[in-house]
């Protein structure tokens, strides 16, 4: 009977040990979580009074991104054999509690820290409840890691609202942006060349 028991126990465990593979706690611990949060919120969260896209990174901006830790989610979290790291975070839409944002992207830790370079936010889900948000993030998170990027699900506006016909994130400044204004970035940066 207990040999029973037991060997109904262990799809439940192998099941549970794999919903847990995408934690960011199996990467760091609690302090380089808070740390590496904070560093990740400087480059999606609104900007501080008085930042812009250059200053934002700057120390004395610095507590207002530890102190925004709280509004923030990281939900899922896998690093590649080539360093590459995967998120999806879930962060606050405006002053509402009822909706909230997925971000889901990628990145690389610049050596020996916990700052990000090559930042990118591949897609974000529009305004939604925490659970609905939870679950189209996930999924869309498990895709990217698959399958390197998630173009086939663009078309998909329940679950995508950016990049869109309107808006595409700008790895160099990371930010979204309109999409004439990489174009004209581009078309400046070609005619300094």
């Amino acid at each position: 009977m207990k040999k029973r028991a037991f060997l109904l126990l262990i799809p439940l465990l192998v099941f549970s040990c794999q919903g847990n593979s995408n934690k960011i706690s199996n990467y760091f611990n609690e302090s380089e979580r808070d740390t590496l949060l904070a560093n990740m919120i400087t480059y999606i969260y609104v900007k501080p009074p008085y930042a812009n896209s250059t200053t934002k990174f700057q120390a004395q901006f610095r507590k207002y991104y530890v102190q925004s830790i709280p509004k923030f989610s990281l939900e899922n979290y896998y690093i590649t054999p080539d360093s590459t790291h995967y998120f999806f975070l879930i962060r606050p839409v405006g002053n509402t509690l009822k909706y909230r944002r997925g971000v889901v992207g990628k990145f690389r830790l610049k050596q020996g820290s916990l700052m990000p370079t090559d930042f990118e936010e591949v897609v974000n889900t529009p305004h939604l409840e925490e659970a609905l948000v939870k679950e189209r993030g996930t999924f869309l998170f498990k895709e990217l890691i698959k399958t390197g990027n998630l173009d086939k699900y663009l078309g998909m506006k329940h679950y995508i609202e950016w990049p869109d016909s309107t808006l595409v994130y700008d790895k160099k400044i990371n930010e979204w942006v309109g999409r004439h204004s990489t174009v004209e970035s581009q078309q400046s940066t070609e005619v300094k060349k």
